[in-house]
């Protein structure tokens, strides 16, 4: 199947009824907002129809308008936000009383939101990763070793955000996913509720649906993102249209001579065996 190159959300935002639009990498890099892709969003709920923010963000998504205020990102562009956090917090509240926590101090809100207690690994019943502990700075492989001895335990590891790199000004952060994949390396067993899985996907629905007060037909949904592995894959995991946002994390593979080529764009997703109905260079 081909994918369309388009210019404008405004070329197709009739054929759906709400859009669930992935955040960092597409509507702002952390420092700052990508102001066509907040006004194309503004747009498309002056007609009616919602913006659901979906995260694969590891706290809870009472705290992400802070962040999206500091962006000047009005709230006029969204109607709803899920993040992987929710996911998590319903996920794990269910699996027993002691965790053992990864991940940096910024993410204290998903810890306080957990009814466990945090002890060494090896009083664990499972492990919470919501990052490296110092994002900013680590590489995924100052974890390698660490990694490999958690997955001797057998315990399961929840990882609290999928993405694997995201996108900050002009460098490229590490994030859960990265470690997660080097646990289930070493045979450790690993549990995502975010993006590309279904949990955070159908609370996302949900949002939707009780926005518009009426259930939503599935081919009208437009989800947007930039990560193969999560906004993609996971639209493709939901059999949800999507719009594959190609100057993010993967623009250096993708970008031709005039831009976003599309030959280069679809083998790169037949390449790792997706398909994205819609591709664009940046969300306008």
């Amino acid at each position: 199947m081909k994918t369309q190159i388009i210019t404008k959300l405004s070329q197709i935002s009739d054929n759906y009824d709400a859009i669930f639009c992935d955040v960092w990498g597409v509507i702002h890099d952390g420092y700052k907002q990508y102001r066509p892709a907040v006004l194309a969003l503004q747009e498309f709920r002056k007609r009616g129809k919602p913006v659901v923010l979906i995260s694969n963000a590891p706290r809870p998504s009472k705290l992400i308008p802070l962040q999206l205020n500091r962006l000047e990102i009005e709230p006029s562009t969204y109607d709803e936000i899920v993040t992987s956090g929710d996911a998590c917090i319903n996920i794990i509240n269910n699996m027993g009383r002691k965790a053992y926590k990864l991940g940096p101090e910024k993410d204290l809100g998903l810890y306080d939101a957990l009814d466990v207690d945090f002890v060494n690994i090896d009083e664990a019943q499972f492990i919470v990763c919501s990052g490296p502990r110092d994002d900013l700075n680590d590489k995924v492989e100052d974890y390698r070793d660490e990694l490999r001895e958690m997955a001797k335990t057998g315990i399961p590891f929840v990882c609290a955000n999928p993405d694997r790199v995201v996108q900050m000004g002009d460098r490229l952060i590490p994030c859960a996913g990265a470690l997660a994949d080097i646990y289930e390396e070493y045979g450790g067993e690993v549990i995502m509720p975010g993006k590309p899985n279904a949990p955070i996907y159908e609370l996302t629905e949900q949002k939707a649906e009780a926005i518009l007060s009426r259930k939503l037909e599935r081919s009208r949904i437009l989800c947007i993102g930039d990560g193969i592995q999560t906004d993609i894959q996971g639209a493709q995991n939901q059999g949800l249209d999507c719009l594959f946002v190609a100057g993010g994390i993967h623009a250096e593979e993708l970008w031709g001579i005039d831009g976003l080529d599309e030959a280069k764009t679809e083998a790169f997703l037949a390449q790792n065996k997706l398909y994205a109905k819609y591709a664009i260079a940046e969300l306008e």
